[in-house]
Parts: structure tokens; C-alpha cells; sequence
């Protein structure tokens, strides 16, 4: 598993990976499709969906004369499982130190109150 999200995350790190898996959310394209709004060679947009196929990112399969890839979206179960434990851990300490620290309020609150508590009951 760690091995796969570290090659999911390493294949997520180049921002033309990024945006080719934003582009097959919408739908399957060809390698030419991809390639089409990047200045690079169709080897290099190969090289880049090598990358991703690698990871587990995305599949090509055979239609006829196309090559169509497709996303797998399932990898992103795994990033997002592992993105959501973090995320909860990260949230149950600052739940913790919101806690701390509303304590920490309230005692200075009654500390702040408790001197003219006192000089009010003497001066009576």
C-alpha cells in the first residue's frame, strides 16, 4: 500500500500528470487528445502516462485503432483514506488544544475577577 501511494503521490508531484488526470475526470482520451494542449513531443506525454500507469492512476485499453485511457478513480480511495487520517488526527489536537486553551481562559477570568470580588466584600 505505501509503496503504491508513494507512487501515486511521486506521479501527482509533475503539474502536466496533474492536469492530464483533471482532464480524464471528464471523460477517456487518446494520447493525441492529451497531448494537444502541451508544447511537447507525443513521446513526452507517453513518458507522462507511463508515469501514471505506473502508479495505478490510469489504464489504456484497445478500441479498435484507438488506444483510449482511462482514470481509475479507485486509487483516489486510497490517497483520500490516507488523507483523511491524517486529517482527523490533525483535528482531534487542535480539539485538544482549543480545550487547553479554554481552560486556560477560564482561569484567567477568575483570576482577573476574584481582586475585585475581594475589594468590594472590604469595603463594605
Amino acid at each position: 500500500m505505501a509503496d503504491q501511494l508513494s507512487r501515486v503521490f511521486a506521479a501527482l508531484a509533475d503539474p502536466t500528470r496533474r492536469d492530464m488526470v483533471a482532464r480524464l475526470t471528464e471523460a477517456d482520451h487518446t494520447v493525441n487528445d492529451l497531448a494537444a494542449p502541451y508544447d511537447v513531443s507525443l513521446q513526452a506525454v507517453s513518458k507522462h502516462l507511463k508515469v501514471l500507469e505506473d502508479a495505478g492512476l490510469v489504464t489504456r485499453t484497445r478500441e479498435a485503432q484507438r488506444r483510449p485511457v482511462h482514470l481509475e478513480a479507485e486509487v483516489f480511495d486510497l490517497m483520500t483514506k490516507w488523507i483523511e487520517r491524517y486529517r482527523r488526527q490533525a483535528e482531534e489536537r487542535y480539539s485538544r488544544l482549543d480545550a487547553v486553551l479554554a481552560r486556560m481562559q477560564d482561569d484567567d477570568d477568575r483570576t482577573a475577577t476574584t481582586p475585585t470580588q475581594q475589594q468590594e466584600g472590604t469595603a463594605s
